[in-house]
């Protein structure tokens, strides 16, 4: 699944072109790598999100296409 569209469905951004220009801004890693809105996520991948000051850590746990929150909540856990 695409990155932008994975923060998206999973509501850690709430809007795609949001999650695309943090990406394209630099601002998203995977894995430890400065990832692209196209970039491949898979189950198990740690993403490093920065906004702004703050910095989030999560790490996938499922790839769905359910957009009801309650399957967001499940699609990736937080390290930090």
């Amino acid at each position: 699944m695409r990155l932008d569209k994975f923060l998206k469905i999973s509501r850690i951004i709430k809007r795609r072109a949001v999650a695309k220009e943090a990406a394209e801004k630099g601002r998203i890693q995977i894995n430890g790598t400065i990832a692209k809105p196209s970039a491949n996520v898979k189950i198990g991948d740690e993403l490093t999100i920065q906004f702004g000051t703050k910095i989030i850590t999560a790490k996938v746990e499922r790839l769905d296409t359910s957009t009801k929150k309650e399957d967001a909540e499940k699609m990736y856990s937080l390290i930090s």
